[in-house]
C-alpha cells in the first residue's frame, strides 16, 4: 500500500519543508491511474491515483517521501472543451477549490514549484497550448484543510502568447528560486526562436527574460530537458529539431546553441518527442514517434562528447506504430524510465490491457554507451495500471545550489520585482466557458466585498463577506446572463479599494 498520511500545519511550522528535502520527486501520477513510489529505491512499489492522462501531469512529495499533492487534466471535461485540470490531494480527491483550472490534454502542460522561502505555500504554474492560450498559474496552502491543502488563487494570467507544449521549471543557482522557462510558438505563420524565463522569488513572479537564441521552429510539439546540474539544456521537436544550449542558473540565460539536427519541412524523417540526459550528463537518449500507421518509433542515443553528436546515434530499440514510445525521465533510483503508448487510443477502452500498456521500458545503466545501458524492454509492471506517452512534467525539486558561483547564497540574489507588495487584481475572462476568474494577492484587509457594475453604473453582481487568505483572494463567476459589453469590479476591504476593467464578448 502506498505511504499516504496527513499533514498538519504544525508539522510545516516545525520544520523548513525545502531545506532537508531530498524526496520530492518519489511519488510519480501518471497514465491511466498509474502511481510510482520510489520513496525507498531498494523496494520501488506502485499504487493508484486519479490521474487519467496521455501527458500533462505533475506531483509533488515532502522530504520524507509522503505525498502531497498532484495536477492533471480529466478527459472527461476536456472532451467537452470546459474546465478540464484538477488538482488531487494526498487522498486522491479533489483538493478544495482545486477544480476549474485552464489547461488542455497535450503533455508538458503543468508543472509544480514550492512558493521560495515558505513552508506551506506552493505554485501551479500551467500553459495553454491550443486552449487557455498563454501562461498561467494557481497557488495552493498546503496547510489548509488539516493538511490536504486548499487553492487559495487560481488561473492568474502571466503571458498570453501562444506557448509550445514545453514547459519546465529548474532551480535557481541559490538553491532556493525557481525558473520557469518555455519557448514561443507562431504556429505555422512564422518560424521563431524565443524563450522565456520568469524567475519566481519570495517576492513571487519577479523578472521576466525574453531571449532570441538559436535555431528557429514552427511547431507546437516540443520539449524541454535539463541534465542533473542545470547547466545544458535540450530542446528537441517533432519536426527533428534537436539542440543543445548552455544554461546560467544565476541568470537564467541560454548561450551557445549547439545544433545537431535542424528542423525539417514536411515529410519528416526525425520526429523527436521525449528525452532525458543520464545522470553524468554525458549521454543523452530520445524517443521518436510515428506520425503515421506506416512510421516506426525509436529510442535513440546519442554520445554528448563526440565530436560529431549526430554520427554517435545508437538506436537502442525500433517498433512499430502500435507500440509508439514517448516520455523518457530519470528517477530518484537513477534509471531512465520509458513510457509507451498502446495504438494512440485515447482514452483507452475498458478492454485495452496488454504489455505495452501496462509496463514502463527501462535504462538500468545509462551512463554506458551501447549494450551495456541496458535497455529493457516493458520491464517495470505498473500493477495493473496504464501508461500512455507521457510521465510526470516534474521538476529535479532536489537540486542544490550551485556552489562556487556568483549566486549560491540566498543573500546574493538582487530581486527586481514587477510585482511590490501593493494590492493586486487579477481578472481574466474566457469567453468560450463564460466564465471570470478574480484573483487577489498582498491585501492588508481580511473582510472582502466584491461588487460588478456594467458601463452605465449599474450594479450587476455582488458577493459580500468573503475571507481573504494569507492575503489572497479569488473567486470564479459564471457570466452567462451577461450582456456583450465593459464592466467594472471593485475589491473592497476595510483598508484598500482596488478596481479593474474587463469585457464580455459572446
Amino acid at each position: 500500500m502506498i505511504k499516504v498520511k496527513m499533514i498538519s500545519a504544525a508539522f510545516f511550522l516545525c520544520c523548513a519543508y525545502f531545506s532537508t528535502a531530498q524526496n520530492s520527486n518519489s511519488i510519480w501520477c501518471f497514465g491511466d491511474s498509474a502511481l510510482i513510489d520510489f520513496s525507498d529505491t531498494s523496494n520501488i512499489i506502485t499504487g493508484t491515483s486519479q490521474v487519467k492522462s496521455r501527458g500533462s501531469c505533475a506531483s509533488i512529495a515532502d522530504s520524507t517521501g509522503e505525498l502531497l499533492f498532484y495536477v492533471s487534466y480529466d478527459p472527461s471535461v476536456i472532451i467537452a472543451g470546459t474546465d478540464p485540470v484538477k488538482v488531487y490531494n494526498a487522498n486522491h480527491q479533489v483538493m478544495a477549490n482545486g477544480d476549474s483550472m485552464k489547461g488542455g490534454g497535450w503533455y508538458n502542460e503543468i508543472t509544480i514549484i514550492p512558493f521560495p522561502g515558505s513552508d506551506t505555500l506552493f505554485y501551479v504554474f500551467y500553459i495553454g497550448v491550443t486552449l487557455d492560450i498563454g501562461l498561467y498559474y494557481s497557488l495552493i496552502n498546503i496547510s489548509s484543510n488539516g493538511g490536504l491543502g486548499q487553492v487559495i488563487q487560481k488561473n492568474v494570467q502571466l503571458q498570453n502568447t501562444r506557448i509550445v507544449d514545453c514547459l519546465t521549471a529548474i532551480k535557481h543557482g541559490n538553491g532556493r528560486d525557481w525558473w520557469i522557462i518555455f519557448r514561443k510558438w507562431q504556429q505555422i505563420v512564422t518560424p521563431d526562436d524565443t524563450f522565456y524565463s520568469y524567475l519566481i522569488t519570495p517576492n513571487g513572479v519577479s523578472s521576466v527574460h525574453i531571449q532570441n537564441i538559436g535555431t528557429t521552429h514552427s511547431t507546437g510539439f516540443g520539449n524541454i530537458i535539463f541534465n542533473s546540474e542545470g547547466s545544458k539544456m535540450m530542446y528537441l521537436n517533432v519536426q527533428g529539431l534537436l539542440e543543445l544550449y548552455d544554461f546560467d542558473r544565476c541568470t537564467g540565460l541560454l548561450s551557445n546553441p549547439n545544433n545537431t539536427y535542424p528542423e525539417q519541412s514536411s515529410p519528416f524523417t526525425r520526429t523527436f518527442w521525449g528525452g532525458s540526459f543520464s545522470p553524468s550528463g554525458n549521454i543523452f537518449y530520445c524517443s521518436t514517434v510515428p506520425l503515421n500507421q506506416s512510421d516506426t518509433s525509436r529510442i535513440l542515443q546519442y554520445d554528448l562528447n563526440s565530436p560529431n553528436v549526430a554520427a554517435s546515434c545508437d538506436t537502442l530499440r525500433e517498433t512499430t506504430f502500435s507500440e509508439s514510445m514517448g516520455a523518457l525521465k530519470l528517477a530518484p533510483d537513477k534509471r531512465i524510465y520509458v513510457a509507451t503508448n498502446y495504438y494512440q487510443f485515447f482514452p483507452y477502452k475498458d478492454t485495452v490491457y496488454n504489455t505495452t500498456n501496462m509496463n514502463l521500458s527501462v535504462i538500468n545503466s545509462p551512463d554506458s554507451l551501447g549494450a551495456a545501458c541496458d535497455f529493457q524492454t516493458y520491464s517495470f509492471y505498473l500493477g495493473g495500471k496504464r501508461t500512455y506517452l507521457g510521465l510526470p512534467n516534474n521538476p529535479d525539486y532536489d537540486m542544490p545550489a550551485l556552489t562556487g558561483s556568483i549566486c549560491d547564497t540566498i543573500t546574493s540574489i538582487a530581486n527586481n520585482p514587477l510585482q511590490t507588495l501593493n494590492p493586486k487584481l487579477f481578472v481574466s475572462y474566457i469567453s468560450d466557458w463564460q466564465k471570470l476568474f478574480i484573483n487577489a494577492q498582498n491585501l492588508k484587509g481580511k473582510n472582502i466585498t466584491l461588487t460588478i457594475y456594467d458601463a452605465t453604473g449599474k450594479l450587476i453582481y455582488t458577493k459580500d463577506r468573503s475571507n481573504a487568505q494569507s492575503g489572497y483572494y479569488t473567486h470564479n463567476i459564471n457570466c452567462a446572463n451577461f450582456a456583450t459589453g465593459m464592466y467594472i469590479i471593485n475589491l473592497v476591504t476595510e483598508k484598500e479599494k482596488i478596481s479593474k476593467k474587463f469585457s464580455v464578448i459572446k
